[in-house]
C-alpha cells in the first residue's frame, strides 16, 4: 500500500510541475462515468460485475497521450449475475475478496501504469495498442491490448475488452493448470475484462 501511494504521489507532482511549466496536460480520470466490467468462468457457467476506480491520471502532450495511471477500488468489486439472488452474491464477493482469489484484505488496491501508447488499426475500432504493468496482490506484470481512444476537446474517452490470465497475479483457485481431479470445479484460468474510461481536464 505504501509503494501505490507514494508512486501516485510522485506521479501527481511530477504532472503537476510539468504542467504548470507550459509541459503536459493533466486530465483526471471522471470514476463516476468510468465503468470496469469483469467475467469469470467455469465449466458449469461464469459469473460477472462490476469494479470502481479510486483514481486516475493521463497526461497529454500535444495532444496525445504520454502516460497513465490508474488505481482500482477492489474492495469495491460487486457480481452483477443475473438471476442470482442477494446473498448468494454476497457469498461470492466475499469468496472473490478473500485469499483464494484478490485477498482484498491485504491488498485493496489494484493499479494499471501505461509504459506504452501506439497508434494502430485494429478490431471494432480500436486504434491503438496500449501496454503497461497491471499490479494487483502485489505483482506487477505487463499486459498489452488494443484500446479505441477519442481525444477531444480537453478529454479522452477508452474502451478497450481483453483478457488477463488470472494464475500471473497467483490467483490460482480452482484452476485447472495447478491442481488435478477438480472435475466440473474448474474455473477457467481466463478472465475477461473490459471498461470505458473517461478522462477530463
Amino acid at each position: 500500500m505504501k509503494k501505490v501511494f507514494l508512486t501516485m504521489m510522485t506521479a501527481f507532482a511530477v504532472f503537476s510541475m510539468t504542467a504548470a511549466d507550459g509541459g503536459p496536460e493533466r486530465l483526471q480520470v471522471n470514476t463516476d462515468q468510468t465503468t470496469v466490467n469483469w467475467v469469470g468462468k467455469k465449466v458449469t457457467g461464469s459469473h460477472q460485475g462490476v469494479l470502481s476506480l479510486k483514481s486516475g491520471v493521463i497526461s497529454l502532450i500535444d495532444g496525445k497521450i504520454d502516460a497513465a495511471t490508474v488505481v482500482i477500488d477492489m474492495t469495491s468489486i460487486k457480481c452483477t449475475d443475473e438471476g442470482m439472488d442477494a446473498e448468494t452474491k454476497g457469498k461470492l464477493v466475499g469468496h472473490l475478496s478473500s485469499p483464494d482469489f484478490f485477498n482484498v484484505a491485504e491488498h485493496n488496491t489494484a493499479q494499471f501504469v501505461m509504459t506504452s501508447f501506439k497508434s494502430q488499426k485494429g478490431d471494432n475500432g480500436a486504434n491503438y495498442l496500449v501496454t503497461g504493468k497491471l499490479t494487483i496482490k502485489g505483482i506487477a506484470q505487463e499486459i498489452s491490448f488494443p484500446a479505441k481512444v477519442t481525444i477531444k476537446n480537453g478529454s479522452v474517452v477508452a474502451e478497450a475488452d481483453f483478457t488477463i490470465d488470472r494464475t500471473k497475479w497467483d490467483i490460482r483457485y480452482g484452476s485447472g493448470s495447478f491442481f488435478d481431479g477438480l472435475g466440473d470445479k474448474v474455473i477457467y484460468d481466463d478472465m475477461n475484462i473490459s471498461f470505458k474510461l473517461v478522462a477530463e481536464a
